[in-house]
């Protein structure tokens, strides 16, 4: 019969497509015939050279049957590829009374994915002998029987089929009967007794014989019962059925109690010969009899047992009448009863493969599952069992990312198209395995740590984290700090990393006045394959602290005994008598230097300056004024807790200031060499201004910039810079007339002493608080003293004012002529550059000039009023 199905398959996940696999060579058939009842282990095949198949790879390629009947009957050695019973075959309890019996495996093999299907012929072997069911039945006949009348016998059942099947009946020889062998539609066999001869009970009113019933199987077997035969009285009527054949339909699983048809049989007799009673006849089935039951009085037929479409699609009922009078003759009538089918077996889904976990990188169309769908059922409530086109496979339909998905719960439902329909829903967990995929990432684009100097070696400074999407030891990282140098060495002195949890240790103690700030670049790695890696900056700022205590650079003792300074007798209020200088290695707030008086001998005399350490008079020296005075300065940072130093000083009073001699450190040189010294100091001179004056023509003419800038709004107006050996900056001007290529020169001349003086001595009181130049005005608005190598100049300060060397004597010795002369190439004492108004700026004394000094000066003049960017910071640059 042909049968057919429709699946419909519901998927709650849009990634995969179920598609109906489609036949080709990959998918075959073999079909294996073994009798039933073998041993554990009994040889069936070679499978695997049946399919031509390689044994070497049935393992990797994860060779497998899959059974269709409830038990596992065979199974396959994946060594040498033999498929050997697994489980005794009993053919009838497998097939029953099926003349044909076998049941189906399909072989999986993977990698690429193939399909067979196997056929197991179940051979039946004649283990089973005709039986009857009973060993002995009585048989009542009229003496009135003619010749040629039948009685049905009890029929035998044998469970074997085909030729072990029940082949006929033997009946003992005797002189009234005979036995006739009858055929059913079905083809089994039972016999019918044949009256021979009238029978005469006054003469022998009973007769035993021995019914046997014989198999064709080699060797044959067989059964016997024994009839007991009693003769009755004459009833000459026996009853009559309407019909001899009957045809009637019954449903598929008709509820227990269902009529399934009313016999009817009439008697002529009257009274107990016309009652007529209803039953099996004798060679009814036993099936039948199970299934079926006969009312006695009613001559219905009622349902019994279960009816199963699926196990017998039709029975045949024999009835037999018999009235209840003497000699009574029973009389017998065929039922034939088609079973419909109903709708009533579920489809069954079965995964015949399941590839999981499915990796995220795998193709769309890979094939997840291997599905069968299959329905008992048959017509529109079922479908064909032996088809392929039952087979589904599950595939991908686009790429997976376990990352966004880790699992589906796919499910599958078959339902078919009976009515009502049925259908089986199916559950498959498909997990997503991890692939290498995603690289580590940080949680931030950049770390900035902030560090305390003097911190402690091997001290935490920071963490950094970073995080793998992906899982197992695609998601395990591991951190490490690239390789780089720090100041000429490796970046491993300096920090470390644990590789686990991504702390960073510091190895040493940082010191911010040597390394003020500094990068690593920490890496994060995977243990994928290949492994990913992802980098971030790690910036770390030392922050200062103030662990350097202020350093006096002015003025410097000598030889262990405290400086001195002298200081003329006629100084007015506010005359600068010295200046200390300090510097702090510190940066910040801790580099913020303030100056106190700690001790003075007349503390009403001498004042410090709060931020430039300037000690100046308050007032004009008195007679009665000590001539010698000790002042104990304070020099102290601006830091937590604060760091000083003290500087003393010795005072001395004098009528006037004596030339300064020059410091020639420890040489003592004699007269004759000190006039020799001289001598080569001014032929020196007049050397090196006549190189220089030849270097700047050149320079003019090739408007090239060597250490000279060339000032583009003043012509003829050049500005240098040149550092000493002093920590101070030295800034010198070099003004040139027009004709200045041809004979004039200048070159700078500080100022004199006696200048100094009478500048001092115009000033006021109250200049000590107002400051008292441009430079120091600079310095209290910036908080803070200058350093030997800072210098700041304030816009708008310029016009009014000109730049004039002025020098701090730091010995009391007088000074000579070479502190007013510059010499290219020597260094000077501690000279700075101060504001001057320009009033009080004498050409005659500041500069010497060769030439038309005349003209120097109109073009000076005319200098400042052109341009006042002459005096700007580009001239520290």
């Amino acid at each position: 019969m042909k049968h057919s199905v429709q699946a419909q398959t519901l998927i709650n996940v849009c990634r995969f497509a179920l598609f109906t696999c489609v036949l080709d060579a990959a998918w075959g058939q073999i079909r294996y015939s073994i009798p039933e009842e073998l041993e554990h282990g009994a040889f069936v095949g070679n499978i695997a050279e049946d399919l031509g198949l390689d044994l070497n790879k049935l393992s990797a390629r994860r060779f497998r049957i899959v059974s269709g009947a409830r038990k596992q009957y065979v199974e396959v050695n994946l060594e040498n590829g033999v498929l050997f019973v697994n489980e005794r075959i009993d053919r009838e309890e497998l097939c029953e009374q099926s003349l044909s019996c076998s049941f189906h495996l399909q072989v999986v093999i993977e990698n690429p994915l193939e399909l067979y299907r196997v056929e197991m012929e179940i051979l039946d072997v004649n283990d089973n002998s005709p039986s009857f069911p009973w060993t002995e039945f009585n048989l009542d006949i009229s003496e009135s029987a003619a010749p040629g009348s039948r009685f049905p016998l009890e029929s035998a059942q044998d469970l074997d089929v085909g030729s072990n099947s029940l082949r006929t009946y033997l009946l003992s020889v005797n002189e009234h009967f005979l036995l006739d062998i009858q055929t059913r539609s079905d083809g089994s066999k039972f016999a019918e007794l044949v009256l021979q001869s009238p029978l005469d009970r006054e003469q022998q009113s009973a007769h035993q014989m021995v019914l046997t019933a014989v198999d064709g199987g080699a060797p044959e077997r067989s059964g016997t019962a024994q009839i007991d035969i009693t003769v009755l009285d004459a009833n000459d009527n026996a009853p009559v059925f309407d019909q001899s054949f009957y045809r009637v339909r019954l449903a598929e699983n008709a509820p227990k109690g269902t009529v399934v048809i009313k016999l009817n049989a009439s008697d002529l007799d009257e009274g107990p010969n016309a009652d007529i009673t209803y039953s099996f006849s004798g060679h009814a089935p036993l099936k039948v009899r199970q299934l079926f039951s006969v009312d006695a009085r009613t001559g219905e037929i009622k349902v019994k047992g279960v009816i199963d479409y699926e196990k017998a699609r039709m029975h045949e009922i024999y009835v037999q009448a018999k009235d209840k009078g003497p000699s009574a003759v029973a009389v017998h009538c065929k039922v034939l009863v088609n079973v419909l089918d109903k709708n009533d077996n579920l489809p069954e889904v079965i995964l015949t493969s399941v590839s999981t976990p499915v990796q995220e990188d795998a193709p769309p169309g890979t094939v997840i599952a291997v599905i069968s769908v299959m329905d008992k059922d048959s017509g529109e409530n079922g479908n064909l069992h032996s088809s392929f086109k039952n087979y589904y496979t599950l595939v991908t339909s686009d790429f997976l990312d376990r990352e966004a998905v880790a699992e589906y719960n796919i499910t599958l439902t078959a339902r078919d198209m009976g009515s009502p329909p049925l259908f089986t829903r199916k559950t498959i967990l498909v997990q997503v395995s991890d692939v290498n995929d995603n690289a580590p990432r940080f949680k931030q684009p950049s770390y900035t740590v902030y560090l305390t100097e003097n911190n402690a070696p091997g001290a935490s400074i920071c963490s950094v984290t970073a995080q793998d999407p992906d899982s197992g030891q695609n998601a395990y990282l591991s951190y490490s700090i690239m390789d780089a140098d720090i100041q000429g060495m490796a970046m491993s002195t300096y920090v470390s990393i644990n590789s686990d949890n991504g702390n960073i240790y510091a190895l040493r103690s940082f010191d911010h006045e040597q390394l003020k700030n500094f990068q690593i670049t920490v890496q994060a790695q995977d243990a994928g394959f290949p492994p990913l890696i992802s980098n971030v900056t790690v910036t770390i700022f030392v922050l200062d602290q103030n662990d350097n205590a202020p350093v006096i650079v002015s003025p410097v003792t000598q030889n262990g005994s405290a400086p001195s300074e002298a200081l003329p007798r006629s100084a007015d209020a506010g005359h600068l008598v010295t200046r200390i200088s300090a510097v702090d290695a510190d940066a910040g707030q801790n580099s913020r230097l303030f100056y106190q008086m700690l001790q003075a001998t007349d503390p009403s005399l001498f004042s410090v300056a709060l931020y430039t350490g300037e000690i100046r008079t308050i007032r004009q020296l008195v007679e009665k004024d000590p001539t010698r005075h000790r002042l104990v300065i304070l020099v102290k940072d601006n830091g937590q807790p604060p760091l000083s130093a003290t500087v003393s000083i010795i005072l001395s009073v004098v009528d006037s200031l004596p030339d300064l001699q020059p410091d020639l450190g420890d040489l003592s040189l004699s007269p004759h060499h000190s006039s020799n010294f001289t001598l080569y100091l001014i032929v020196s001179l007049g050397a090196i201004s006549f190189t220089f004056l030849v270097a700047i023509i050149v320079l003019v003419f090739k408007k090239s910039n060597l250490n000279v800038r060339m000032s583009a709004s003043a012509p003829g107006c050049a500005e240098a810079t040149s550092n000493g050996a002093l920590p101070q900056v030295y800034c010198y001007k070099m003004c040139l007339t027009p004709e200045s290529s041809k004979s004039d020169f200048m070159f700078l001349k500080p100022c004199s002493p006696v200048m100094s003086v009478q500048q001092n001595n115009a000033k006021s009181t109250d200049y000590l608080t107002s400051g008292w130049s441009a430079l120091d005005r600079n310095e209290l608005a910036n908080n803070r003293a200058t350093t030997p190598n800072e210098m700041s100049l304030q816009e708008g300060a310029a016009p009014n004012y000109s730049w004039v060397p002025k020098y701090t004597q730091p010995h009391s010795e007088p000074p000579d002529y070479q502190h007013n002369v510059y010499i290219p190439g020597t260094t000077s004492d501690y000279s700075t550059l101060k504001l001057a108004p320009r009033g009080e700026l004498d050409v005659y004394n500041t500069f010497s000039t060769f030439g038309k000094k005349k003209r120097f000066i109109s073009n000076y003049e005319q200098t400042f009023d052109r341009d006042d960017s002459l005096i700007s910071n580009d001239i520290f640059k």
